[in-house]
Protein backbone atom coordinates (compact mmCIF):
# COMPACT_ATOMS: atom_id res chain seq x y z
CA UNK A 1 0.00 0.00 0.00
CA UNK A 2 2.96 2.32 0.67
CA UNK A 3 4.06 2.08 -2.96
CA UNK A 4 0.61 2.92 -4.31
CA UNK A 5 0.25 5.97 -2.05
CA UNK A 6 3.76 7.22 -2.91
CA UNK A 7 2.99 6.81 -6.59
CA UNK A 8 -0.05 9.03 -6.09
CA UNK A 9 2.14 11.81 -4.67
CA UNK A 10 1.48 11.44 -0.94
CA UNK A 11 4.20 12.67 1.42
CA UNK A 12 5.86 9.85 3.48
CA UNK A 13 4.90 11.61 6.74
CA UNK A 14 1.28 11.70 5.53
CA UNK A 15 1.46 7.97 4.77
CA UNK A 16 2.72 7.28 8.32
CA UNK A 17 -0.11 9.36 9.79
CA UNK A 18 -2.68 7.41 7.75
CA UNK A 19 -1.20 4.08 8.91
CA UNK A 20 -1.37 5.22 12.55
CA UNK A 21 -4.97 6.33 12.09
CA UNK A 22 -5.99 2.97 10.61
CA UNK A 23 -4.18 1.12 13.44
CA UNK A 24 -6.11 3.16 16.05
CA UNK A 25 -9.40 2.37 14.33
CA UNK A 26 -8.55 -1.38 14.29
CA UNK A 27 -7.60 -1.33 18.00
CA UNK A 28 -10.86 0.32 19.04
CA UNK A 29 -13.07 -2.00 17.00
CA UNK A 30 -11.43 -5.15 18.37
CA UNK A 31 -11.75 -4.15 22.05
CA UNK A 32 -15.42 -3.39 22.46
CA UNK A 33 -16.30 -2.71 26.08
CA UNK A 34 -18.45 -5.32 27.79
CA UNK A 35 -21.49 -3.69 29.34
CA UNK A 36 -22.87 -5.16 32.58
CA UNK A 37 -26.13 -7.06 32.40
CA UNK A 38 -29.42 -5.55 33.54
CA UNK A 39 -29.63 -8.03 36.42
CA UNK A 40 -26.20 -6.93 37.66
CA UNK A 41 -27.16 -3.26 37.46
CA UNK A 42 -30.46 -3.89 39.31
CA UNK A 43 -28.63 -5.86 42.00
CA UNK A 44 -26.01 -3.14 42.44
CA UNK A 45 -28.66 -0.42 42.74
CA UNK A 46 -30.64 -2.52 45.22
CA UNK A 47 -27.55 -3.11 47.37
CA UNK A 48 -26.79 0.63 47.46
CA UNK A 49 -30.38 1.54 48.30
CA UNK A 50 -30.85 -1.01 51.11
CA UNK A 51 -29.63 0.45 54.41
CA UNK A 52 -28.01 -1.85 56.95
CA UNK A 53 -26.02 -1.78 60.20
CA UNK A 54 -23.52 -4.42 61.29
CA UNK A 55 -22.72 -4.84 64.97
CA UNK A 56 -20.22 -7.08 66.73
CA UNK A 57 -20.93 -8.48 70.16
CA UNK A 58 -18.51 -10.58 72.24
CA UNK A 59 -20.21 -13.82 71.13
CA UNK A 60 -22.04 -12.91 67.89
CA UNK A 61 -22.40 -10.65 64.86
CA UNK A 62 -25.71 -8.89 64.23
CA UNK A 63 -26.95 -7.52 60.90
CA UNK A 64 -29.86 -5.04 60.94
CA UNK A 65 -31.43 -4.44 57.52
CA UNK A 66 -34.27 -1.97 56.87
CA UNK A 67 -36.96 -3.56 54.71
CA UNK A 68 -40.00 -1.30 55.07
CA UNK A 69 -43.36 -2.41 53.78
CA UNK A 70 -42.46 -6.08 53.55
CA UNK A 71 -43.99 -9.01 55.40
CA UNK A 72 -41.81 -11.74 56.93
CA UNK A 73 -42.74 -14.21 54.17
CA UNK A 74 -41.44 -11.76 51.52
CA UNK A 75 -37.93 -11.70 53.02
CA UNK A 76 -35.23 -14.28 52.17
CA UNK A 77 -32.09 -14.97 54.18
CA UNK A 78 -29.58 -17.27 52.48
CA UNK A 79 -25.97 -18.37 52.80
CA UNK A 80 -23.96 -18.49 49.54
CA UNK A 81 -20.44 -19.85 49.01
CA UNK A 82 -20.31 -20.94 52.67
CA UNK A 83 -19.47 -17.42 53.93
CA UNK A 84 -21.69 -14.84 52.16
CA UNK A 85 -24.89 -13.86 53.95
CA UNK A 86 -27.53 -12.68 51.43
CA UNK A 87 -30.66 -10.83 52.52
CA UNK A 88 -33.25 -10.03 49.83
CA UNK A 89 -36.84 -9.06 49.26
CA UNK A 90 -38.99 -7.11 46.84
CA UNK A 91 -41.53 -4.40 47.47
CA UNK A 92 -44.10 -4.14 44.68
CA UNK A 93 -46.73 -1.57 43.85
CA UNK A 94 -50.31 -2.74 43.98
CA UNK A 95 -51.16 -1.79 40.40
CA UNK A 96 -54.36 -3.83 40.26
CA UNK A 97 -55.75 -2.11 43.35
CA UNK A 98 -54.76 1.30 41.97
CA UNK A 99 -56.54 0.63 38.68
CA UNK A 100 -59.71 -0.77 40.29
CA UNK A 101 -60.11 2.07 42.77
CA UNK A 102 -58.98 4.81 40.39
CA UNK A 103 -56.02 5.87 42.53
CA UNK A 104 -53.50 8.32 41.06
CA UNK A 105 -50.20 9.22 42.64
CA UNK A 106 -49.64 12.95 43.09
CA UNK A 107 -46.19 12.37 44.58
CA UNK A 108 -44.23 9.14 44.78
CA UNK A 109 -41.04 9.24 46.86
CA UNK A 110 -41.03 5.86 48.58
CA UNK A 111 -38.89 3.25 46.95
CA UNK A 112 -40.35 0.18 45.26
CA UNK A 113 -38.43 -2.71 43.82
CA UNK A 114 -35.78 -5.12 44.95
CA UNK A 115 -34.08 -4.90 48.34
CA UNK A 116 -30.75 -6.70 48.58
CA UNK A 117 -27.72 -6.79 50.86
CA UNK A 118 -24.71 -9.14 50.89
CA UNK A 119 -22.25 -9.55 53.75
CA UNK A 120 -19.02 -11.55 53.69
CA UNK A 121 -18.85 -13.28 57.05
CA UNK A 122 -15.62 -13.32 59.06
CA UNK A 123 -13.68 -16.56 59.52
CA UNK A 124 -14.86 -17.02 63.09
CA UNK A 125 -18.57 -16.86 62.15
CA UNK A 126 -20.46 -20.05 62.93
CA UNK A 127 -22.53 -20.60 59.78
CA UNK A 128 -24.40 -23.43 61.51
CA UNK A 129 -25.83 -21.01 64.10
CA UNK A 130 -27.70 -18.29 62.17
CA UNK A 131 -31.06 -16.91 63.26
CA UNK A 132 -33.31 -14.21 61.78
CA UNK A 133 -36.18 -12.16 63.22
CA UNK A 134 -38.35 -9.59 61.44
CA UNK A 135 -40.26 -6.88 63.25
CA UNK A 136 -41.52 -3.40 62.31
CA UNK A 137 -39.81 -3.46 58.91
CA UNK A 138 -36.37 -4.31 60.33
CA UNK A 139 -34.73 -7.67 59.75
CA UNK A 140 -32.27 -8.73 62.46
CA UNK A 141 -29.92 -11.58 61.50
CA UNK A 142 -27.70 -12.97 64.25
CA UNK A 143 -24.64 -15.09 63.45
CA UNK A 144 -22.92 -16.63 66.44
CA UNK A 145 -19.12 -16.65 66.71
CA UNK A 146 -17.11 -19.82 67.02
CA UNK A 147 -15.11 -20.04 70.23
CA UNK A 148 -11.46 -19.12 69.70
CA UNK A 149 -9.22 -22.13 69.17
CA UNK A 150 -7.35 -23.21 72.25
CA UNK A 151 -3.65 -22.49 72.04
CA UNK A 152 -1.66 -25.59 71.24
CA UNK A 153 0.20 -26.87 74.21
CA UNK A 154 3.75 -28.02 73.63
CA UNK A 155 4.14 -31.78 73.51
CA UNK A 156 5.88 -32.98 76.62
CA UNK A 157 8.18 -35.94 76.16
CA UNK A 158 9.01 -37.93 79.26
CA UNK A 159 12.71 -38.43 79.89
CA UNK A 160 13.49 -41.80 81.42
CA UNK A 161 16.70 -42.61 83.18
CA UNK A 162 18.53 -45.89 82.55
CA UNK A 163 16.88 -47.08 79.31
CA UNK A 164 18.81 -47.43 76.05
CA UNK A 165 17.17 -46.47 72.76
CA UNK A 166 18.55 -46.31 69.25
CA UNK A 167 17.12 -43.47 67.14
CA UNK A 168 17.26 -42.87 63.40
CA UNK A 169 20.30 -40.64 63.85
CA UNK A 170 22.47 -43.61 64.83
CA UNK A 171 23.20 -42.30 68.33
CA UNK A 172 22.90 -44.69 71.24
CA UNK A 173 22.04 -43.56 74.72
CA UNK A 174 23.60 -45.39 77.62
CA UNK A 175 23.04 -45.12 81.31
CA UNK A 176 25.81 -43.68 83.46
CA UNK A 177 27.99 -42.62 80.52
CA UNK A 178 28.80 -46.16 79.09
CA UNK A 179 32.40 -47.33 79.11
CA UNK A 180 32.45 -49.18 75.77
CA UNK A 181 33.80 -47.98 72.42
CA UNK A 182 31.25 -47.09 69.72
CA UNK A 183 31.82 -48.35 66.12
CA UNK A 184 29.50 -47.90 63.13
CA UNK A 185 28.31 -51.31 61.80
CA UNK A 186 27.59 -50.33 58.15
CA UNK A 187 23.79 -50.48 58.45
CA UNK A 188 23.47 -47.06 59.98
CA UNK A 189 23.50 -48.36 63.53
CA UNK A 190 26.28 -48.21 66.12
CA UNK A 191 27.83 -51.20 67.90
CA UNK A 192 29.26 -50.88 71.34
CA UNK A 193 32.02 -53.09 72.64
Amino acid sequence: MDIALRDLGFDPSMIGALHDMFDIIDDTTEQKPQHPSRAYIRGTKAMRATPADVMEYPNAYQFLVDMPGLKPDQVKVQLEDENVLVVSGERKREKEKEEKEGIKYLRMERRFGKLLKKFVLPENANTEAISAAFQDGVLVVTVEKRPPPEPKKPKVIEVKLGESTTGTSGVQATDEGGAGEQVQDGTGGIKTD
